[in-house]
């Protein structure tokens, strides 16, 4: 699958945080967005961003992972984390996609991750029809939203937690993440080549192994997405 999970570690230990986002790391079709100490911190993020995978412990102060997990859009996916053996049967009663008990080996972190892509396949299907038929998308910028045609878009630049979007006579900023917007875009006009870089097809004025130029400006191919971005470029 080529699209870039986002995703975001929610666990009040900061070593289980670091374990898990070292795990994640391995795999290049995650992304994580960001690692959070509480939910209340995760709810922020997620108000502002999009996210579509969270592993969430379940025994934190406060808000506990299960009454998070309720609060948040059904459309996003959870697999739990917890040493506690014991809260498995209400995890997989929120229709979690897996439950790991700590510590977590890369191994069955892995067994996860291959879970929820088999959820995430079938819920692409149905809205890959719905993406490469809309022509536009509107994003907000200056306190209003602004819509940008597909036309217009040359390529998307990424500042860590806001973007840039370049278009034909404007450059439009955004407070979201690239992998965020990237969701948006429907696969058949736009292509990612970078963590920060994502490319209109129709714009792209040449090649080669290591940068696609559009708009006369050169812009790095990461070796992450090489193999995936020439095979996809010579293929068009």
């Amino acid at each position: 699958m080529s699209k870039t999970i986002s995703c975001i570690i929610v666990d009040d230990e900061s070593i289980a945080r670091d374990i898990i986002a070292s795990h994640l790391s391995k795999i290049d079709t995650i992304e994580v967005t960001a690692q959070c100490k509480n939910a209340i911190e995760a709810f922020n993020f997620m108000s502002n961003n999009t996210v579509d995978l969270v592993f969430l412990d379940i025994n934190m102060p406060e808000i506990s992972g299960i009454a998070f997990a309720k609060s948040i859009n059904k459309d996003i996916k959870i697999i739990f984390t917890t040493a506690y053996r014991d809260y498995a049967v209400e995890g997989f009663d929120l229709q979690a996609v897996d439950y790991l008990l700590k510590p977590i080996a890369f191994s069955r972190l892995l067994q996860s991750v291959n879970r929820y892509f088999e959820v995430f396949s079938s819920f692409k299907e149905t809205t890959t029809n719905t993406l490469d038929n809309n022509d536009f998308i509107f994003v907000r910028s200056d306190r209003r939203m602004q819509k940008i045609n597909f036309d217009d878009l040359y390529y998307i630049e990424s500042y860590s937690d806001y973007i840039k979007i370049y278009l034909s006579d404007s450059v439009i900023v955004t407070r979201e993440t690239i992998t965020a917007i990237e969701a948006k875009l429907p696969k058949t006009r736009f292509l990612r080549i970078h963590r920060s870089y994502i490319v209109a097809l129709e714009h792209i004025q040449s090649f080669t192994n290591d940068h696609v130029t559009v708009n006369r400006k050169a812009l790095s191919i990461s070796r992450s997405y090489k193999k995936e971005v020439l095979k996809h470029l010579e293929n068009f």
